[in-house]
């Protein structure tokens, strides 16, 4: 199984950088797949924390091997500005970043961004839809090889691998390409939340990871919908992975039966720093005996952690 761990960098008590990095430490050296930053939108004036994806440049200088995910918002960013952030993070860890993008809109957020009122639900999801596509082609703008850096010839990069994307679109007109290099694993990992009935077949054809509500009782028609409708957009089912959301005080009984049972790939663990330890010297011990998750790394990305295609492994 795959095993991320979430952490809510805006929730509770503001955590300083030491206690992240230890955090992010802890998991790697227990070999996590992954850590997902999730951000908000402050609850009040008072509030603070850091900003995820720059939090996320500053925790690869203290790992190497665990990915790192970060939330980040399609209403405070531009398509164009998002895919450049993500591509740099994934040059600077090597291959490790993921983009956690929101599909439901977070209250009070729109309103720091000149829309007051927000968007509509319909709108909010084609906008988003539209947004994700933009985002994802322009990671793809650099073949490999594209980037020559060839100064005795003149030439920095072959045309006939750069791609322009040219998009001119309902809410967006972004011309590309990107002026950062292909990610060391293609493209960084897309990670999509738990979605309502309308966004599955989004989910479907872009997701590289979907974080699925906590259990329920049709947690196994919900698998298997979803990797029928990845099917369907011609991907294989394996392209997707799907993990349960799940609290800190899970057990490894109650995780190996949601797995054998086939209703994920894995989980997303929503642990506080101060309860890793209890995940990892009593949880994740038990798993490892049971032979449900890897004893190591089988590489040096993100994608070769999850098992997906793409980039060096």
């Amino acid at each position: 199984m795959h095993l991320a761990v979430s952490l809510n960098i805006t929730s509770g008590q503001p955590l300083g950088f030491s206690d992240l990095a230890g955090f992010a430490k802890q998991a790697e050296a227990a070999g996590l797949d992954m850590i997902v930053l999730d951000d908000s939108a402050p609850n009040s004036a008072g509030s603070s924390s850091f900003e995820a994806t720059t939090l996320l440049a500053a925790l690869a200088t203290v790992t190497s091997r665990i990915g790192l995910v970060a939330a980040a918002s399609t209403v405070a960013h531009q398509p164009y500005n998002l895919a450049r952030r993500f591509a740099s993070l994934d040059i600077i860890s090597h291959g490790r970043a993921g983009w956690h993008a929101t599909m439901a809109q977070a209250p009070r957020e729109a309103a720091n961004f000149s829309r007051p009122d927000g968007f509509s639900d319909d709108v909010f999801r084609r906008r988003t839809q539209e947004y994700i596509g933009i985002v994802q082609r322009l990671w793809q703008g650099w073949d490999a090889g594209a980037l020559l850096f060839d100064k005795a010839g003149g030439r920095f990069h072959d045309p006939e691998k750069m791609h322009l994307l040219d998009h001119k679109g309902e809410f967006f007109s972004v011309r590309g390409p990107l002026n950062v290099a292909r990610s060391p694993q293609d493209t960084p990992v897309l990670v999509l939340p738990g979605l309502s009935e309308a966004d599955l077949d989004i989910a479907a054809r872009t997701a590289d990871v979907v974080l699925l509500d906590r259990p329920t009782e049709d947690a196994k028609a919900r698998h298997d919908d979803l990797k029928r409708r990845v099917v369907a957009c011609g991907r294989d089912p394996g392209a997707v992975k799907l993990l349960l959301n799940v609290g800190a005080d899970v057990a490894a009984n109650a995780l190996e039966t949601l797995f054998s049972s086939q209703s994920c790939d894995g989980f997303n663990i929503a642990i506080p720093p101060a309860a890793i330890d209890g995940f990892i010297g009593r949880v994740l011990p038990e798993l490892q005996r049971r032979s449900l998750v890897r004893p190591d790394y089988p590489g040096t990305t993100l994608r070769s952690h999850l098992r997906l295609a793409g980039g060096a492994q």
